[in-house]
């Protein structure tokens, strides 16, 4: 009889791309059989496709691994796609901008070629750096002066026209022009992007933004079993892997099914100005640091935008100490606790953008 297995995956859209080092994008999943067992320390077979357009659409990209990875004590398979065996196209020469796309999982529990699992999901949020990466390549092109102006006053019949607003090829435009439609750039306490932000970079253009106000002022940590979940993130952007972590890592312990941190920030959806912001995450060490750094600044353009003040009590953060511990701070003085998950803390959601 042929045997089916229920697995449990989340994709985890981190990438890199720099010049010498291959794009990928990290990938986990629990596997349980037919019992509902987990699959523990085991090989499997995995196969993994990316597919354009629809859930049954063209295969642009498909891959293998050798060796095969391997669960962990709780049942968890980490895997990076496009630094497997490629079977059909290349993975850096998928165009990111011409999606939708979906990844195709096909699972075999005793690590060969018999996919006895498969799953299918949308990628909902192409990684920025891939993203930007095929940008690249569409804007590395090269202009000719010569295909707008030609020797002689007449410019060979072509005009330059239309400076208040530019429509094709021809046209010039002013600096006034430029400047309203150059990339819009944040500060630390512009109200953005579903809340406030409170981390930019360089450019201003990335950063981070914590909501307007608490999710929860008595909140556990723990889906209600202690265990390591190797959420273990601590610097910016962990967060948002930490809290994937966990919620995978907190079927296979034990999930009572009553909320908690991670979970209610994974689930938090925010609508202000008419747009709908998802994809919040449960903070890592650093970025609640940065949030308490910058608590008055927050909690002055939080309060002017109809939320509320961060109040006197310890804050979760997604980064864990040890098995039954996570770390959280106070944000009325600068104490740091390592505080059992099954107590309560307050929480503040935080998003990238």
């Amino acid at each position: 009889m042929k045997r089916f297995l229920t697995i449990f995956a989340t994709l985890l859209l981190t990438a890199t791309a720099f010049s010498q080092a291959p794009e990928k994008i990290s990938y986990q999943a629990v596997v349980r059989d037919n019992t509902n067992e987990l699959v523990t320390e085991h090989e499997v077979g995995m196969r993994i496709s990316i597919l354009q357009g629809s859930a049954t659409g063209t295969v642009v990209y498909r891959e293998i691994y050798n060796p095969n990875p391997s669960t962990n004590s709780n049942g968890l398979v980490s895997i990076e796609i496009g630094t497997g065996v490629p079977l059909d196209g290349t993975f850096t020469g998928i165009d990111w901008s011409g999606g939708p796309y979906f990844i195709k999982t096909e699972t075999d529990p005793t690590g060969g070629t018999t996919y006895s699992i498969t799953g299918t999901s949308q990628i909902l949020s192409v990684p920025y750096a891939l993203h930007s990466n095929t940008a690249n390549v569409v804007l590395d092109e090269t202009q000719n002066l010569s295909d707008v102006l030609t020797e002689g006053n007449d410019a060979g019949n072509m005009q330059i026209k239309n400076v208040g607003l530019p429509v094709d090829k021809h046209d010039a435009t002013s600096k006034a022009y430029v400047d309203n439609t150059a990339p819009v750039r944040y500060e630390v306490g512009d109200y953005a992007q579903g809340g406030v932000v409170f981390w930019v970079d360089e450019t201003g253009q990335h950063g981070l933004v914590a909501a307007k106000e608490d999710q929860s002022n008595g909140v556990r940590w723990y889906a209600g079993t202690d265990g390591y979940t190797q959420a273990n993130g601590k610097g910016l952007f962990a967060g948002a892997a930490n809290t994937s972590i966990i919620i995978a890592a907190q079927v296979a312990i034990g999930d009572d099914g009553d909320t908690y941190a991670a979970r209610i920030c994974n689930e938090l959806i925010i609508t202000e100005g008419g747009e709908t912001y998802g994809g919040w995450y449960l903070p890592s060490k650093d970025e609640l640091y940065k949030m308490r750094i910058n608590k008055f600044i927050i909690n002055e353009t939080a309060t002017a935008n109809g939320g509320s003040e961060f109040v006197s009590d310890y804050y979760w953060t997604s980064t864990e100490s040890t098995h039954c511990y996570a770390y959280t701070l106070h944000f009325s003085g600068s104490w740091k606790l390592d505080y059992y998950k099954s107590n309560t803390a307050s929480l503040r959601a935080i998003r990238a953008f």
